[in-house]
């Protein structure tokens, strides 16, 4: 495939450095015809469903995205806000944030966000930024867990992108933070908020999104993140382990995946007598249709239907100064070097501002 033709920067523009937010993706809409263009794109990526295409290529085309899109586009509908999609919003809100918490610590960068499915894509975004003499760039997933399906999918894109383009920029690229010092922080910061304004209930349930066991056995690291992330954060809180669960959400199919399951434990801890339980889902960092629908709805129903009391959730980190903070240290490290501080005007020298008389 030929490179596309670029028109060179001018000499005197300086070079530019972006930080890309980086999350999983959202329809443009709730309605069947955005949802079946959305899961085509996501159920079709390789890394998503690891299945050869010859097999899985007639289920998917043929099956679910004439079945699917109906039902997902009637429970997106009960997430939907004025804004749009929960996870679009909060990742837009995210990334100024960010630019702004950089920008307070004397850094001169732009901060953009992307979708891997859906928009705005990656490809996009980083077509605009190189328009916009940006040579150095930082991806940040917003997965703070690494798993195949959604970080290695990230870099499918981001080297796709690569692929076509003439002039590269200098590329830093975030895989994982799953016991990152401030995101445990902004996790355990959640919870304490949580309890002093709702009391704490009997247990503490950790949902993270599930994966295939499959793709454990692979080598995705996934499933140990998962649990060390649960481990520094009961940690932080002082947790013993009996007031402590963690379960996987998500299950697509009938292959078996990371277990326990999330709507079953809650089922089963309701049948055995437990009368309140909080839920969190540390692996989003911004709310969603598997935080908001999945767990905030559907789970919450199971949980009440088998004789629970008070199911009581607690959101993602999404615009929680805490999480925006160690977005903040996650960026600042991973682009030292690249000379992003603002420069300073010497005292009586050109930019300088002038005293007064």
């Amino acid at each position: 495939m030929p490179y596309a033709t670029e028109p060179a920067l001018a000499p005197e523009a300086p070079p530019r450095t972006a930080v890309l937010l980086v999350n999983l993706g959202t329809p443009d809409e709730p309605t069947p015809a955005a949802l079946r263009r959305y899961l085509a794109e996501f159920l079709g990526d390789p890394r998503v469903v690891e299945i050869p295409k010859i097999v899985w290529w007639p289920i998917l085309h043929g099956l679910i995205l004439r079945l699917r899109p109906a039902r997902s586009a009637r429970k997106y509908a009960t997430v939907w806000t004025p804004e749009g999609s929960p996870l679009a919003a909060w990742t837009a809100r995210q990334a100024t944030l960010l630019l702004g918490s950089l920008g307070e610590r004397g850094h001169r960068v732009l901060v953009r966000h992307a979708m891997r499915y859906g928009n705005p894509s990656i490809a996009s975004v980083l077509d605009d930024l190189k328009a916009q003499n940006v040579t150095r760039v930082l991806v940040l997933p917003l997965y703070p867990q690494y798993a195949a399906a959604t970080t290695g999918s990230t870099a499918d894109a981001l080297a796709a992108w690569l692929t076509r383009t003439r002039r590269l920029p200098d590329l830093r690229f975030v895989a994982d933070y799953a016991d990152d010092p401030g995101y445990i922080d902004a996790l355990a910061r959640r919870v304490t908020t949580h309890w002093a304004q709702n009391g704490r209930a009997e247990r503490l349930l950790l949902s993270f999104h599930g994966l295939p066991v499959r793709s454990k056995l692979l080598g995705d690291p996934y499933d140990a993140q998962c649990k060390l992330t649960a481990q520094r954060l009961r940690e932080a809180l002082g947790l013993t382990e009996d007031r402590f669960l963690v379960t996987f959400q998500s299950r697509f199919g009938r292959a078996k995946w990371l277990e326990p399951y999330t709507e079953p434990t809650l089922v089963a801890l309701a049948q055995q007598g437990l009368r309140s339980v909080d839920v969190m889902c540390p692996g989003f960092v911004s709310d969603c249709l598997e935080t908001l629908e999945e767990i905030d709805q559907e789970a919450r129903a199971a949980f009440l239907g088998a004789g629970g009391t008070d199911f009581r959730y607690i959101p993602c980190l999404n615009d929680s100064p805490a999480w925006i903070r160690a977005l903040a240290d996650l960026a600042e490290r991973q682009m030292q070097g690249w000379g992003t501080a603002a420069p300073r005007a010497a005292a009586g020298g050109p930019g300088a501002t002038p005293s007064r008389p």
